[in-house]
């Protein structure tokens, strides 16, 4: 909603906040209203209420899956035998001038085959490593982009770009835009979640904050054991009674304060303690994995065995179990009408160690990935759930020789060819979009930028990615900035 129509409800409302309980009674309308006792025309609407799209939707959910660090495209989703056959040359000046590498050192850099061994899957015929054989078992349900491209070649700002549109700080998450956009279904947990495993990402919050957005859109970040969100539960010998008189007291000094200043803001602090007060008992029961059977479980791997690796980029022991908690997890609060769950895994950024530790990564997500589509597509919740691969940028075709290291086991940083993909709410399933030069150094076919991504994403849930706009500072924003079109390819 635009600000000055956000500053016309609530002048509307006015006597309600300037009232003896101020905002407190705003959460009593809902309830009322709820309860079918209060008029729906005298009702105060959520921030997160539902809302109509733009145009008919395919998506209703989404789970982005999002891998920090890079995982190399050449060695798991676009195989080029041409690597091995220039394997230890340079390649000519003319691709390496003017090109900037985070740690290359381009003037001795010599072409890095891949030892991968590959196989076509599935009727659409997508060539995978050897790396990735459950993710072959679902090919057909995928849209591969193997044409992406961006300008970030370091990770924070590449993942800002990915995650929000903008390189720069401050600027809505993807899931902040669709919860602003479409509200959430979901009543006693939040509209965005997001899980994480691994040893974090370098662009932490600022990868599903809400930006100038309001609060309530960003997203909040779970844990898959414990507490769900930490101090959400009473501390030893407050009863739920004295909770929720404490929660009320809280109320009511803000609806004081808001009546003072009008800040939307103050609205937004007790919608999230009403939140938080409803997710003490539907948070503990989302994790509750009991309710699931034995061959769901075994299904995502929850249990397998880990092998040893000695490596620290992935997180370290325990997070094939994290992992695939997070997937199972993410099945479960789409189906509790969660409108955008991210899971970040941290890291896939293999300067070295390449092959050890890419199998290591790719033996960990492979397996719970593909379950989830699969179970998603047996519950029936696949046609309206948009499943997303992504990362900020591919892996170079060139070998790190960084100063100071011997040898040379892994790529560095490559942003102008690399693979994502997408899968069920309305995407065309079975498609490989774009091809890329004999060596992978450019998209040659159906380039398709950040921008692109995300005005394809908004369109499948029904939304104009030129009408999804708030103004801030005088201008009107968009998660796709001025730039982005739909790629009609990718659309079922």
């Amino acid at each position: 909603m635009h600000p000055h129509a956000e500053q016309l409800l609530r002048d509307r409302r006015h006597f309600l906040t300037t009232s003896a309980n101020g905002v407190g009674l705003l959460a009593l309308a809902a309830l009322l209203t709820e309860d079918g006792r209060l008029s729906a025309a005298n009702a105060v609407v959520s921030p997160l209420a539902p809302k109509p799209p733009h145009f008919p939707a395919k998506a209703k959910n989404c789970i982005c899956i999002y891998l920090e660090g890079a995982p190399s495209q050449l060695d798991l989703f676009d195989p080029k035998p041409k690597l091995n056959a220039l394997h230890g040359q340079k390649l000519p000046e003319s691709f390496t001038k003017n090109v900037r590498f985070a740690f290359l050192q381009k003037d001795t850099a010599t072409v890095m085959g891949s030892p991968r061994q590959w196989k076509k899957y599935g009727q659409c015929g997508m060539e995978l490593s050897d790396f990735l054989p459950h993710l072959g078992s679902v090919a057909d349900e995928i849209a591969w982009v193997r044409s992406m491209h961006t300008e970030a070649f370091n990770h924070h700002p590449g993942q800002l770009l990915m995650n929000t549109g903008s390189t720069m700080f401050g600027r809505p998450s993807m899931g902040s835009w669709l919860n602003y956009g479409l509200g959430s279904v979901a009543k006693n947990l939040p509209g965005y979640v997001v899980l994480s495993a691994g040893r974090g990402t370098s662009g932490g919050t600022s990868n599903w904050g809400s930006g100038f957005l309001p609060s309530p859109y960003a997203g909040t970040l779970f844990r898959n054991q414990g507490e769900p969100v930490l101090n959400l539960a009473n501390p030893e010998g407050l009863s739920d009674a004295m909770q929720a008189r404490t929660i009320e007291a809280i109320r009511d000094l803000n609806g004081v304060r808001h009546a003072r200043i009008g800040d939307a803001e103050i609205e937004s602090r007790v919608a999230a303690y009403e939140l938080a007060f409803r997710m003490q008992s539907a948070a503990p029961d989302l994790i509750d994995l009991s309710q699931e059977d034995q061959s769901t479980m075994d299904a995502y791997g929850i249990n397998r065995s880990e092998p040893e690796i000695q490596a620290h980029r992935g997180g370290g022991k325990g997070q094939f179990r994290q992992f695939a908690t997070n997937c199972l997890l993410a099945r479960r609060l789409v189906e509790r009408g969660v409108r955008f769950v991210s899971l970040f895994h941290a890291s896939w950024d293999h300067h070295s160690n390449l092959d050890s530790e890419l199998q290591h990564n790719s033996l960990m997500a492979d397996q719970p990935v593909a379950a989830l589509i699969r179970d998603l597509k047996q519950r029936g919740l696949l046609d309206e759930t948009l499943v997303l691969w992504l990362s900020e940028f591919g892996r170079t075709p060139l070998g790190e020789n960084r100063r100071g290291r011997a040898g040379v086991t892994g790529r560095d940083h490559h942003p102008y060819a690399f693979t994502v993909w997408m899968a069920g709410g309305g995407v065309k399933g079975g498609t490989i979009l774009g091809t890329t030069d004999e060596i992978g150094w450019n998209v040659t076919t159906d380039p398709v930028h950040i921008n692109d991504l995300h005005a394809t994403i908004l369109h499948l849930f029904g939304m104009d990615h030129k009408k999804l706009t708030y103004r801030f500072q005088g201008r009107d924003f968009r998660l796709t900035d001025v730039a982005g079109n739909v790629v009609t390819k990718l659309l079922a």
